[in-house]
């Protein structure tokens, strides 16, 4: 028998970081040394504190049975308190948070909450590719905001046509931002909460980055005024705390728009793990631990990174956080010829512009998330191209 995929899935093109996975085994299996500076994935391990936290709780017997679709109430009491203790921001854990199985779901199932068949999704370009799968598997229709440098990478809201605000249902926001590294400035946030409210427009913010800052702190989304009224905010503890394969996450923020993401994982999920879960209580509970430490190493590796590649004549938009450096392909080159490049040439993956939308094209990103060694040699094949 044939098997046939759903038409949802036929033209759906190669998830990014699967493809750039697939062909980096390609070439370690013919014996390359690969440096990867693709996926954003911490190699700085865990705090033993949270190690030790998830041994004890499992074992509990009490944890190894299903947990709470919505996670524990200790859990989402904690993510409520250090919204407070971090951003000043009032919100209550019974109400106004839920817990996730890495912000990827959270992200993936908010169309599915709030999106009807022909609905409008507005998407950040370059951005997180599952703002626009996800939107498209719900049957709604993403629409683009560019990202242009010269917009210091903010989609300008003034551009979006008054037929498309109509149809709008979802906005989704990345601050500070992946792949370009920027961050959003009080005005825009407060024009787009503006925007929201007159348009019934959700704004799902995506704040995965916002710990790891070179300079002065990231906001909350949620601190702004009327943004609990018309916005939830992602948050993972897997770039704060280096907990990436834990997947342990939470969304904060308007109580109705919660209750339908919650709506969704009753019916898909059983939730996250519950030593996990308390695991995450001791992490968010002394979250500064070590934290400007390991943002420390981001910082120097960024630098490093910036450094070498400026000195061989690439432009690189200087990192204000995140671990990500995002800089223009040398001239005459598009973004997956650089990539291709690097990739056969030196044994280097990085990440094509493109591969995060159409406006990502004349530029690439590195993820800084290996060691000063492998970073330094990064460098040196860089130079040693002929480019």
């Amino acid at each position: 028998m044939e098997i046939e995929w759903a038409d949802r899935i036929k033209t759906l093109p190669p998830y990014l970081f699967a493809e750039i996975d697939k062909k980096k085994q390609q070439l370690i299996e013919k014996g390359i040394d690969v440096i990867d500076l693709g996926v954003g994935d911490p190699d700085i391990p865990t705090p033993t504190r949270i190690i030790e936290a998830l041994h004890k709780s499992s074992l509990k017997s009490e944890n190894h049975r299903y947990p709470s679709y919505t996670g524990l109430l200790s859990f989402r009491n904690e993510v409520a308190s250090w919204y407070k203790k971090r951003f000043n921001v009032d919100v209550a854990g019974n109400k106004n948070v839920l817990i996730l199985i890495g912000s990827k779901e959270g992200v993936a199932h908010a169309p599915l909450a709030f999106i009807n068949p022909g609905d409008i999704a507005l998407v950040p370009d370059p951005g997180y590719p599952v703002y626009g799968i996800a939107t498209t598997f719900a049957g709604g229709i993403p629409y683009q905001m560019p990202l242009l440098e010269s917009n210091g990478f903010l989609p300008d809201l003034d551009l979006i046509p008054a037929n498309i605000l109509e149809k709008t249902k979802l906005m989704f926001l990345n601050y500070p931002n992946n792949p370009t590294t920027a961050f959003a400035t009080d005005d825009f946030f407060k024009k787009a909460i503006d925007l929201a409210y007159k348009h019934k427009i959700l704004i799902c913010h995506d704040a995965a980055y916002t710990e790891v800052y070179f300079a002065d702190k990231p906001k909350s989304f949620l601190e702004y005024d009327g943004a609990m009224e018309v916005g939830i905010e992602f948050h993972s503890l897997s770039k704060t705390f280096s907990m990436t394969g834990w997947r342990l996450a939470h969304v904060v923020g308007n109580e109705k728009a919660i209750a339908g993401i919650g709506k969704i994982k009753t019916n898909i999920d059983s939730g996250a793990f519950q030593a996990i879960q308390e695991a995450g209580i001791e992490a968010l509970r002394n979250y500064e631990v070590g934290l400007e430490d390991r943002v420390a190493i981001y910082k120097k590796r960024c630098e490093l990174l910036s450094a070498g590649l400026e000195s061989i004549g690439i432009e690189v938009y200087k990192p204000k956080g995140t671990f990500y450096v995002w800089f223009k392909n040398p001239q005459g080159l598009s973004s997956s010829e650089f990539a291709n490049i690097l990739l056969e040439d030196a044994g280097i993956v990085m990440t094509p512009g493109t591969g995060f939308g159409e406006y990502g094209e004349g530029y690439t990103r590195a993820s800084v998330t290996i060691d000063d060694k492998k970073l330094y040699e990064a460098v040196e094949r860089i130079k040693n191209l002929s480019i």
